[in-house]
């Protein structure tokens, strides 16, 4: 590849004495002098090895070299106009795009309120929401795929930056009209008798309850399970058993069944720890970090 040997003030220079067919009416435009600016233009001459422009005393007219010149001249302008153009809309979130990765239960009940104040804030910021299970969300921001993500796992990962959002208990979900609708807590032990709805053995939820039930004597174990929150709440709104499901995931429901009640889950307390979760080695984008600064912010997340 040729290199290029010229700058950016003589390719404008070229273009302006082009457009006004005048060195006088070209150099008051870019506010230089008249020898000033046919020294940037020799100069492009010199460096493409070609004449684009022809002086007279009366007239200034291009060359065959010059008219085929101009046209790749006016689009690389173009071009890098509409580049800084781009580079400073999205530096002043004008414009953009963030891509959050997130457990459907945040998706659901935590970030609809903050998209809400965010959008009114930038309105021209797009937000695409990548809702999938914690495994899932956390590959995504390890990948690239998304800017960052709202997660309960990648505390351990070294290159990922873990920063608390909140803590959530787990509780257990049931229909109003359940027996146990009433009382202040129910033991992990007494779910050994009910027909329990949980998540599947591939997800995180259920990972972290196995573990924190391990030393019981008497464990509740699975009738109907789902691979995510949602599915669990819907077996259970419709009457088929109870769930044990993270307190965040519990709002109100429109499918019909009226609202779940959860009653805290007891000896021992399960809870998880909801985080923001970001690569290390990459700065979020301006559009990236104005969306994180509004979820790190206490009263978004009431």
């Amino acid at each position: 590849m040729k290199r290029i040997n010229f700058n950016l003030d003589e390719l404008q220079a070229f273009v302006a004495v082009a457009d006004k067919a005048s060195f006088k009416a070209a150099a008051d435009e870019l506010f230089i002098s008249p020898p000033a600016l046919s020294r940037r233009i020799e100069k492009l001459e010199a460096a493409l090895g070609a004449r684009l422009l022809e002086r007279t005393t009366r007239r200034v007219a291009l060359t065959n070299v010059g008219r085929q010149f101009l046209e790749h001249a006016r689009a690389a302008l173009d071009g890098l106009e509409d580049a800084v153009l781009r580079i400073t809309d999205t530096a002043a979130l004008r414009r953009g795009q963030v891509t959050v990765a997130c457990v459907p239960s945040v998706a659901h009940h935590l970030l609809p309120a903050t998209l809400t104040a965010f959008a009114a804030q930038h309105p021209q910021i797009r937000v695409k929401l990548i809702d999938e299970s914690a495994n899932d969300v956390l590959e995504s921001v390890l990948s690239g795929q998304a800017d960052f993500g709202l997660n309960f796992l990648g505390a351990q990962e070294p290159d990922i930056d873990f920063r608390a959002v909140c803590r959530e208990t787990y509780v257990l979900a049931m229909r109003p009209d359940h027996p146990w609708a009433r009382r202040k807590s129910v033991a992990w032990e007494e779910l050994a008798d009910a027909k329990l709805v949980s998540v599947s053995r591939n997800s995180g939820n259920r990972l972290l309850i196995d573990n924190a039930l391990a030393r019981l004597p008497r464990r509740p174990s699975a009738f109907y399970e789902a691979n995510h929150v949602e599915g669990v709440l819907a077996l259970v709104a419709a009457g088929l058993g109870v769930g044990a499901v993270p307190s965040l995931a519990l709002g109100p429901r429109d499918d019909g069944s009226g609202a779940l009640v959860g009653v805290p889950l007891a000896r021992p307390q399960v809870s998880r720890v909801l985080g923001l979760i970001s690569r290390r080695d990459r700065p979020l984008t301006p559009a990236a970090a104005a969306l994180y600064a509004l979820l790190k912010q206490p009263a978004r997340r009431a």
